[in-house]
């Protein structure tokens, strides 16, 4: 049975003290609103990774943003995936549109971090998407296949059942445009049937997949309603402590 999930992304925001102060606000407003088997999750920077673990407990979850393809080594500045999973971190982050554009990571690379995420007992959030002019000129569902089969869609049946997919619209994240729920949902239902074409109905059926393109407490109830959509990627909304307790409820909407 797929899972619910919200996942929030802090990006490269808050220092260490406003970190835990406001992870702190969201376990306790959590605790009221997640209901049974749903997780919450929020993907920090590094620094506050080990507080927020020890914070969390079972009410909220927490993940990285990013890991490095190397084990361990002689790499000045990376942060290996055995290091993350130490301070108590379960998911991952890997293949934000954000790490995509700005450090020029490929479907290779992502999926050399994928493996090795695996290797080390994360799970990976791995997120696809198209651009503004991939929208516009109708490639979009060859440019997401790419992404799939290129990323993730080489890895066996036990570890792909791992996986959770966030469909991230570039075109719709801090442009002033929005997905409707019916295009997101299209989207959605494509990336499940490239799944069953993969690995059959059962893990594609299993296979959590959440939107992540400006979700925000105003919308989220009409994503969440869609067949496909199994709870989102929160970006700028899990930076208020309300904002992303909302979108949590509207899980239950």
């Amino acid at each position: 049975m797929r899972k619910q999930i919200v996942a929030g992304n802090w990006k490269m925001n808050l220092d260490y003290n406003e970190g835990v102060s406001l992870f702190s606000e969201i376990v306790n407003m959590v605790k009221d609103e997640r209901k049974g088997d749903q997780i919450a999750i929020i993907c920090s920077p590094f620094i506050h990774l080990n507080s927020l673990a020890k914070l969390g407990g079972n009410d909220v979850k927490i993940g990285a943003q990013n890991i490095s393809d190397k084990e361990s080594g002689a790499y000045t500045g990376e942060t290996s995936a055995k290091m993350i999973k130490s301070v108590g971190a379960e998911y991952v982050i890997l293949g934000h549109s954000e790490r995509r554009q700005y450090f020029a990571e490929s479907d290779a690379l992502l999926a050399e971090k994928t493996k090795v995420a695996l290797a080390n007992g994360l799970t990976p959030i791995f997120c696809i998407g198209e651009t503004l002019d991939e929208r516009n000129n109708g490639s979009y569902y060859e440019v997401l296949k790419k992404q799939l089969v290129e990323g993730i869609f080489s890895l066996s049946d036990s570890d792909f059942a791992k996986i959770v997919i966030a469909y991230e619209p570039v075109w719709a994240i801090g442009t002033g445009l929005t997905a409707s729920p019916e295009q997101a949902q299209d989207i959605h239902a494509f990336i499940r049937s490239e799944v069953e074409a993969n690995y059959g109905f059962n893990i594609a059926d299993d296979t959590t997949i959440l939107y992540g393109g400006s979700c925000n407490p105003g919308n989220a109830a009409s994503l969440f309603s869609q067949k496909d959509i199994d709870g989102g990627l929160i970006g700028g909304a899990s930076l208020k402590s309300r904002d992303f307790t909302d979108i949590i409820r509207a899980l239950n909407s």
